[in-house]
Protein backbone atom coordinates (compact mmCIF):
# COMPACT_ATOMS: atom_id res chain seq x y z
CA UNK A 1 0.00 0.00 0.00
CA UNK A 2 1.61 3.39 -1.53
CA UNK A 3 0.98 6.28 0.17
CA UNK A 4 1.71 9.80 -0.77
CA UNK A 5 1.94 12.11 2.52
CA UNK A 6 2.25 15.87 2.89
CA UNK A 7 3.16 17.37 6.42
CA UNK A 8 3.26 21.26 6.28
CA UNK A 9 2.38 21.68 9.91
CA UNK A 10 4.79 24.37 11.17
CA UNK A 11 8.40 25.29 8.91
CA UNK A 12 9.23 21.90 7.15
CA UNK A 13 7.56 21.63 4.02
CA UNK A 14 8.05 17.65 3.65
CA UNK A 15 6.54 15.20 1.25
CA UNK A 16 7.15 11.40 1.24
CA UNK A 17 5.89 7.77 0.19
CA UNK A 18 5.75 4.81 2.55
CA UNK A 19 4.42 1.26 2.06
CA UNK A 20 2.98 0.26 5.26
CA UNK A 21 5.74 0.89 7.66
CA UNK A 22 8.36 1.08 4.92
CA UNK A 23 10.11 4.76 4.35
CA UNK A 24 10.44 4.47 0.33
CA UNK A 25 11.35 8.00 -0.03
CA UNK A 26 11.09 11.19 2.96
CA UNK A 27 11.89 14.64 1.33
CA UNK A 28 12.07 17.77 3.94
CA UNK A 29 12.64 21.61 3.01
CA UNK A 30 13.57 23.18 6.38
CA UNK A 31 13.06 27.27 6.59
CA UNK A 32 14.71 27.26 8.94
CA UNK A 33 17.12 30.29 7.49
CA UNK A 34 14.08 32.13 6.62
CA UNK A 35 12.70 32.62 10.07
CA UNK A 36 16.24 32.83 11.74
CA UNK A 37 16.86 36.73 11.65
CA UNK A 38 13.12 37.04 12.90
CA UNK A 39 14.25 34.87 16.41
CA UNK A 40 11.37 32.12 15.80
CA UNK A 41 8.33 31.10 13.29
CA UNK A 42 6.73 33.58 11.32
CA UNK A 43 3.18 31.90 10.29
CA UNK A 44 3.03 33.99 7.01
CA UNK A 45 6.57 33.72 5.92
CA UNK A 46 6.03 30.42 6.62
CA UNK A 47 2.88 29.62 4.54
CA UNK A 48 4.76 31.72 2.06
CA UNK A 49 7.39 29.58 2.06
CA UNK A 50 5.56 26.15 1.93
CA UNK A 51 3.41 27.39 -1.35
CA UNK A 52 6.81 28.24 -2.82
CA UNK A 53 8.47 24.80 -2.68
CA UNK A 54 5.77 22.25 -1.91
CA UNK A 55 5.63 21.87 -5.48
CA UNK A 56 9.09 21.34 -5.80
CA UNK A 57 8.97 18.77 -3.17
CA UNK A 58 6.41 16.74 -4.40
CA UNK A 59 7.96 16.30 -7.56
CA UNK A 60 11.13 15.18 -5.89
CA UNK A 61 9.13 12.69 -3.83
CA UNK A 62 7.37 11.50 -6.83
CA UNK A 63 10.71 10.58 -8.92
CA UNK A 64 10.87 6.82 -7.17
CA UNK A 65 6.98 5.89 -7.53
CA UNK A 66 5.73 8.05 -10.70
CA UNK A 67 2.19 8.12 -10.39
CA UNK A 68 1.87 4.38 -8.67
CA UNK A 69 0.54 5.05 -5.19
CA UNK A 70 -2.84 3.93 -3.88
CA UNK A 71 -3.83 7.02 -1.05
CA UNK A 72 -3.17 10.55 -0.22
CA UNK A 73 -2.22 11.78 3.27
CA UNK A 74 -2.13 14.78 4.23
CA UNK A 75 -1.72 16.35 8.36
CA UNK A 76 -5.00 18.36 9.20
CA UNK A 77 -3.60 19.46 12.90
CA UNK A 78 -2.33 20.51 15.51
CA UNK A 79 -0.03 22.93 13.99
CA UNK A 80 0.12 26.74 12.13
CA UNK A 81 -2.83 27.62 10.89
CA UNK A 82 -1.63 29.10 7.24
CA UNK A 83 0.54 26.57 7.29
CA UNK A 84 -1.29 23.59 7.30
CA UNK A 85 -4.10 25.41 4.85
CA UNK A 86 -1.50 24.89 2.25
CA UNK A 87 -0.65 21.17 2.32
CA UNK A 88 -4.49 20.66 3.07
CA UNK A 89 -5.36 22.50 -0.17
CA UNK A 90 -2.48 20.73 -2.30
CA UNK A 91 -3.57 17.33 -0.88
CA UNK A 92 -6.86 18.02 -1.99
CA UNK A 93 -6.27 18.95 -5.32
CA UNK A 94 -3.85 15.71 -5.95
CA UNK A 95 -6.47 13.54 -4.70
CA UNK A 96 -8.88 14.53 -7.53
CA UNK A 97 -6.32 14.94 -9.80
CA UNK A 98 -4.86 11.49 -9.73
CA UNK A 99 -8.26 10.18 -8.17
CA UNK A 100 -7.45 8.47 -4.96
CA UNK A 101 -8.99 8.49 -1.43
CA UNK A 102 -7.46 10.92 1.32
CA UNK A 103 -6.42 10.19 4.73
CA UNK A 104 -6.43 13.23 7.09
CA UNK A 105 -4.16 12.37 9.74
CA UNK A 106 -3.17 14.29 13.73
CA UNK A 107 0.34 15.21 13.23
CA UNK A 108 0.98 14.31 17.02
CA UNK A 109 -0.22 10.67 15.93
CA UNK A 110 2.70 10.99 13.13
CA UNK A 111 5.24 11.73 16.01
CA UNK A 112 3.91 8.04 18.21
CA UNK A 113 4.29 6.15 14.59
CA UNK A 114 7.63 7.32 14.08
CA UNK A 115 8.88 5.31 16.18
CA UNK A 116 7.66 1.94 14.29
CA UNK A 117 9.12 2.71 11.07
CA UNK A 118 11.20 0.80 8.63
CA UNK A 119 13.96 1.57 6.24
CA UNK A 120 12.62 0.23 2.20
CA UNK A 121 14.29 -3.25 3.59
CA UNK A 122 11.75 -3.55 6.52
CA UNK A 123 14.18 -3.15 9.03
CA UNK A 124 14.36 -2.50 12.04
CA UNK A 125 11.50 -5.41 12.62
CA UNK A 126 9.59 -4.17 15.53
CA UNK A 127 6.26 -5.48 16.90
CA UNK A 128 3.65 -3.84 18.84
CA UNK A 129 3.20 -4.50 22.56
CA UNK A 130 0.46 -2.81 22.99
CA UNK A 131 -0.55 -0.44 25.68
CA UNK A 132 2.21 1.92 25.43
CA UNK A 133 2.90 5.26 27.12
CA UNK A 134 3.84 7.53 25.03
CA UNK A 135 5.74 11.15 25.46
CA UNK A 136 5.68 13.52 22.56
CA UNK A 137 8.20 16.56 23.59
CA UNK A 138 8.38 19.07 20.65
CA UNK A 139 8.46 22.80 19.92
CA UNK A 140 4.85 23.27 20.30
CA UNK A 141 3.90 20.66 22.28
CA UNK A 142 4.91 18.18 25.77
CA UNK A 143 2.25 15.42 26.36
CA UNK A 144 1.48 12.13 27.56
CA UNK A 145 -0.47 9.65 26.64
CA UNK A 146 -1.51 6.22 26.73
CA UNK A 147 -1.57 4.16 23.29
CA UNK A 148 -3.96 1.29 24.14
CA UNK A 149 -3.79 0.01 20.55
CA UNK A 150 -3.50 1.34 17.12
CA UNK A 151 -5.20 4.89 16.61
CA UNK A 152 -6.33 4.62 20.05
CA UNK A 153 -5.23 7.03 22.20
CA UNK A 154 -6.12 8.92 26.03
CA UNK A 155 -3.91 11.67 26.73
CA UNK A 156 -3.36 11.81 30.69
CA UNK A 157 -0.93 14.95 30.77
CA UNK A 158 -0.03 17.98 28.34
CA UNK A 159 0.98 21.30 29.27
CA UNK A 160 -1.07 23.92 30.31
CA UNK A 161 0.81 26.94 28.98
CA UNK A 162 4.14 26.50 26.65
CA UNK A 163 5.88 23.76 25.32
CA UNK A 164 9.44 22.16 26.12
CA UNK A 165 10.10 23.15 22.86
CA UNK A 166 9.20 26.22 22.91
CA UNK A 167 10.74 26.98 26.52
CA UNK A 168 14.55 26.18 24.86
CA UNK A 169 14.05 28.56 21.84
CA UNK A 170 13.17 31.26 24.33
CA UNK A 171 16.25 30.99 26.50
CA UNK A 172 18.24 31.06 23.73
CA UNK A 173 17.01 33.88 21.99
CA UNK A 174 17.47 35.96 25.85
CA UNK A 175 20.51 34.90 25.72
CA UNK A 176 21.31 35.77 22.05
CA UNK A 177 22.36 32.31 20.70
CA UNK A 178 19.75 32.60 17.55
CA UNK A 179 17.30 29.67 16.29
CA UNK A 180 16.56 27.74 17.00
CA UNK A 181 17.47 27.51 20.19
CA UNK A 182 16.85 23.64 21.28
CA UNK A 183 20.72 22.49 19.73
CA UNK A 184 22.41 25.48 20.46
CA UNK A 185 21.70 25.39 24.37
CA UNK A 186 22.20 21.66 24.20
CA UNK A 187 26.12 22.12 22.68
CA UNK A 188 26.59 25.06 25.16
CA UNK A 189 25.23 22.87 28.07
CA UNK A 190 28.19 20.26 27.62
CA UNK A 191 30.38 22.44 28.99
CA UNK A 192 28.48 23.99 31.67
CA UNK A 193 27.68 22.72 35.34
CA UNK A 194 23.96 21.97 35.59
CA UNK A 195 24.27 22.84 39.59
CA UNK A 196 25.11 26.54 38.60
CA UNK A 197 21.79 27.63 39.66
CA UNK A 198 18.72 26.33 40.57
CA UNK A 199 15.17 27.16 38.27
CA UNK A 200 12.15 25.85 39.53
CA UNK A 201 10.48 23.20 37.83
CA UNK A 202 6.86 23.80 37.74
CA UNK A 203 4.01 21.55 39.02
CA UNK A 204 6.70 18.82 40.23
CA UNK A 205 4.77 18.56 43.62
CA UNK A 206 1.36 18.04 42.04
CA UNK A 207 -0.57 14.95 41.40
CA UNK A 208 -1.52 15.32 37.89
CA UNK A 209 0.25 14.88 34.94
CA UNK A 210 0.72 17.95 33.06
CA UNK A 211 3.71 20.47 32.12
CA UNK A 212 4.40 23.91 32.64
CA UNK A 213 7.12 25.83 31.45
CA UNK A 214 6.18 29.38 31.67
CA UNK A 215 7.14 30.22 35.41
CA UNK A 216 10.53 28.59 34.65
CA UNK A 217 10.88 31.10 31.46
CA UNK A 218 10.10 33.72 33.98
CA UNK A 219 12.16 33.12 36.35
CA UNK A 220 15.45 32.70 34.11
CA UNK A 221 14.53 35.79 32.54
CA UNK A 222 14.38 38.02 35.53
CA UNK A 223 17.83 35.66 36.25
CA UNK A 224 19.22 36.64 33.46
CA UNK A 225 18.58 40.22 32.96
CA UNK A 226 20.02 41.12 36.50
CA UNK A 227 23.47 39.90 34.97
CA UNK A 228 25.92 42.20 33.76
CA UNK A 229 26.59 41.81 30.17
CA UNK A 230 30.40 40.34 31.30
CA UNK A 231 29.16 37.91 33.95
CA UNK A 232 26.18 36.67 31.09
CA UNK A 233 29.06 36.55 28.94
CA UNK A 234 31.03 34.20 31.71
CA UNK A 235 28.88 32.05 32.95
CA UNK A 236 26.83 31.33 29.53
CA UNK A 237 27.90 27.41 29.31
CA UNK A 238 26.33 27.50 32.64
CA UNK A 239 23.17 29.51 32.22
CA UNK A 240 22.42 26.50 29.30
CA UNK A 241 23.16 23.86 31.76
CA UNK A 242 21.22 24.56 34.09
CA UNK A 243 18.23 25.53 32.09
CA UNK A 244 18.48 22.90 30.02
CA UNK A 245 18.07 20.75 33.54
CA UNK A 246 15.28 21.99 34.95
CA UNK A 247 13.26 21.54 31.77
CA UNK A 248 14.77 17.91 30.99
CA UNK A 249 14.10 17.23 35.02
CA UNK A 250 10.31 18.79 34.61
CA UNK A 251 9.33 16.02 32.05
CA UNK A 252 11.19 13.09 33.75
CA UNK A 253 9.57 13.93 37.16
CA UNK A 254 6.23 13.87 34.87
CA UNK A 255 6.93 10.46 33.03
CA UNK A 256 8.24 8.99 36.46
CA UNK A 257 4.58 9.37 37.89
CA UNK A 258 3.06 8.18 34.96
CA UNK A 259 5.30 5.16 35.19
CA UNK A 260 3.51 4.61 38.58
CA UNK A 261 0.35 5.70 38.21
CA UNK A 262 -0.46 3.44 34.94
CA UNK A 263 1.57 0.59 35.65
CA UNK A 264 2.75 0.37 31.86
CA UNK A 265 6.03 -0.25 31.66
CA UNK A 266 6.44 0.55 27.54
CA UNK A 267 7.74 3.86 26.22
CA UNK A 268 7.42 5.38 23.17
CA UNK A 269 8.73 9.24 22.94
CA UNK A 270 8.43 11.30 19.73
CA UNK A 271 8.74 15.06 18.87
CA UNK A 272 12.45 16.97 18.23
CA UNK A 273 13.40 18.00 21.30
CA UNK A 274 13.92 14.44 21.74
CA UNK A 275 16.80 15.12 19.54
CA UNK A 276 18.67 16.09 22.47
CA UNK A 277 21.13 13.37 23.37
CA UNK A 278 20.50 14.05 27.42
CA UNK A 279 17.19 13.85 27.35
CA UNK A 280 17.06 10.61 25.14
CA UNK A 281 19.66 8.84 27.81
CA UNK A 282 17.82 10.75 31.20
CA UNK A 283 14.43 8.49 29.68
CA UNK A 284 16.25 5.28 29.00
CA UNK A 285 18.03 5.73 32.57
CA UNK A 286 13.98 6.24 34.01
CA UNK A 287 12.74 3.51 31.76
CA UNK A 288 15.49 1.23 32.71
CA UNK A 289 14.18 1.02 36.70
CA UNK A 290 10.89 -0.67 34.88
CA UNK A 291 12.20 -2.98 33.32
CA UNK A 292 10.28 -2.11 30.28
CA UNK A 293 10.95 -1.07 26.43
CA UNK A 294 11.87 2.36 25.20
CA UNK A 295 11.25 3.31 21.66
CA UNK A 296 12.52 6.63 19.62
CA UNK A 297 12.53 7.10 16.32
CA UNK A 298 14.66 4.84 14.24
CA UNK A 299 16.15 7.51 12.28
CA UNK A 300 17.40 10.80 13.30
CA UNK A 301 15.41 12.55 10.20
CA UNK A 302 12.18 11.59 12.14
CA UNK A 303 12.88 13.27 15.19
CA UNK A 304 11.61 16.40 13.88
CA UNK A 305 8.51 16.93 11.89
CA UNK A 306 8.40 15.03 8.61
CA UNK A 307 5.97 13.83 5.98
CA UNK A 308 6.94 9.80 6.48
CA UNK A 309 5.74 9.85 9.97
CA UNK A 310 2.17 10.88 8.78
CA UNK A 311 2.34 8.21 5.45
CA UNK A 312 2.66 5.39 8.68
CA UNK A 313 0.06 6.81 10.90
CA UNK A 314 -2.26 7.41 7.57
CA UNK A 315 -1.71 3.68 6.83
CA UNK A 316 -3.37 2.18 9.91
CA UNK A 317 -6.32 4.53 9.22
CA UNK A 318 -6.44 3.27 5.72
CA UNK A 319 -6.61 -0.38 7.10
CA UNK A 320 -9.98 0.67 8.97
CA UNK A 321 -11.04 2.27 6.15
CA UNK A 322 -10.83 5.87 7.74
CA UNK A 323 -10.78 8.30 4.48
CA UNK A 324 -11.90 11.82 4.31
CA UNK A 325 -15.64 11.15 2.24
CA UNK A 326 -16.34 15.03 1.14
CA UNK A 327 -12.94 16.81 0.34
CA UNK A 328 -14.24 19.96 0.47
CA UNK A 329 -15.09 19.51 4.22
CA UNK A 330 -11.79 18.86 5.40
CA UNK A 331 -10.02 21.65 6.82
CA UNK A 332 -7.02 23.11 9.13
CA UNK A 333 -7.67 22.30 12.94
CA UNK A 334 -4.71 24.42 14.31
CA UNK A 335 -5.02 23.29 18.37
CA UNK A 336 -6.75 19.24 16.93
CA UNK A 337 -6.12 16.99 20.21
CA UNK A 338 -4.64 13.81 19.90
CA UNK A 339 -7.54 11.59 21.05
CA UNK A 340 -10.18 13.52 19.49
CA UNK A 341 -10.09 12.51 15.84
CA UNK A 342 -13.40 11.40 14.90
CA UNK A 343 -14.59 14.55 16.44
CA UNK A 344 -12.27 16.71 14.44
CA UNK A 345 -11.42 15.64 10.96
CA UNK A 346 -14.29 15.85 8.51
Amino acid sequence: MLILSIDTSCDETSVAVTNGRKIIVNKVFSQVLIHKKWGGVVPNLARRAHEDRIDFVIEEALKRVSSRFDFIAVTYGPGLAPALEVGINKAKTLAKIYKKKLIAVNHLEGHIYSCFAQNSAGNPQLDFKFPYLSLIVSGGHTELAIFKDHLDYKVIGETIDDAAGEALDKAAKLLGLGYPGGEVIERLAKQGDPKYHFFPRPMSRTLDLNFSFSGLKTSFYYYVTKMSDTERHDNLYNLAASYQEAVFESIIKKLQLAFEREKTVNLIVGGGVIANRLLRKKIRDLSKKYNGQVLFPVFKTLYGDNAAMIGIAAYYRALKNQFVDNLESLDRIPRARLDSYLDSAA
